[in-house]
C-alpha cells in the first residue's frame, strides 16, 4: 500500500510503500501497524503526519499495552463521520472499545496528562471509546480544518485535492501540495458556488464537506 506522510519538520511530503502487516512510518515497536490504521477504508493510499504517528508512540510507550484502535483513517468521499471530520485527515484516532469503563477512563487521563494531542474528547460524549486527534489549529470555522492558499503542504491539502477531485474538479492528483492546477480547481469550485474566498477558508470548506462526505467512490480517484 501507498502511505503519505506530512513531515512538519520538513514542510515536505514523504512517500512510502509498505503491506498491511507493517508498522506506519515513525511508529516503533510495531505499535500500531497499516492494518490497525486502515481500519474498514477500501482506499489503497493511506495518509497520516510525523507528529500523529510520534503523539501514538508516546501515549503507547506510557500506557505499556496495545491501544486497540477500533476507527482511524477514512477518505472524505466515503464517509463514517459528517462534516470536517479529522479522519479524513488521518489525524485521528477512536480507541479502546475494547476497555471497561475504569480502564478508559485511565487511558483517557493519560492522554490528556501528556499533552501529546491538540483534542482528547470528553468520555461523556464518547461513552464506549476513546478519540483522541492531532489537528491543525487555528480552524477556519469555529472546528475543523485550517484556512489553506497556495504553496500550503500537508493532510489537509490532500483532503481539499479528494473532495475537489470527487467533484470532477481535476487538481491533477493527490500529492498534498496547493500548487497551480489545485488553485484553479479551487476557483471553478467557488465560482460554481459563489464564493468570494482567497484560498480555502470557512465557506469553502463547508460547502466542500456538504457536497462530498459519503458520496460513495470517486471515478477521479479510484481510490489510488
Amino acid at each position: 500500500m501507498k502511505v503519505l506522510i506530512y513531515n512538519e519538520d520538513t514542510n515536505k511530503m514523504e512517500s512510502y510503500n509498505r503491506s498491511l502487516g507493517s508498522p506506519m512510518p515513525y511508529i516503533k515497536n510495531r505499535y500500531l501497524t497499516l492494518k490497525e490504521f486502515k481500519g474498514s477504508t477500501k482506499s489503497q493510499i493511506l495518509w497520516s503526519t510525523k507528529r500523529t504517528m510520534e503523539a501514538f508512540n508516546k501515549t503507547r510507550e506510557r500506557w505499556r499495552k496495545p491501544i486497540y484502535v477500533g476507527y482511524a483513517f477514512k477518505r472524505i468521499f466515503e464517509g463514517g463521520h459528517s462534516g470536517q471530520s479529522q479522519h479524513y485527515v488521518g489525524v485521528s484516532f477512536d480507541t479502546a472499545q475494547n476497555l471497561s469503563v475504569k480502564q478508559r477512563t485511565e487511558l483517557y487521563n493519560l492522554a490528556k496528562k501528556l499533552k501529546v494531542w491538540v483534542y482528547v474528547e470528553p468520555l461523556r460524549l464518547t461513552p464506549r471509546w476513546l478519540h483522541f486527534d492531532k489537528r491543525a489549529t487555528p480552524s477556519a470555522c469555529s472546528a475543523g480544518y485550517p484556512a489553506l492558499k497556495m504553496n500550503s503542504k500537508g493532510n489537509y491539502v490532500l483532503v481539499l485535492q479528494d473532495a475537489l477531485n470527487t467533484l470532477n474538479y481535476n487538481t491533477g492528483g493527490l500529492d498534498g501540495i496547493y500548487g497551480q492546477q489545485t488553485n484553479r480547481a479551487v476557483q471553478a469550485f467557488q465560482s460554481r458556488y459563489n464564493i468570494s474566498e482567497n484560498g480555502v477558508q470557512c465557506k469553502t470548506w463547508q460547502k466542500l464537506s456538504s457536497l462530498v462526505v459519503g458520496k460513495g467512490k470517486s471515478n477521479k480517484n479510484e481510490y489510488y
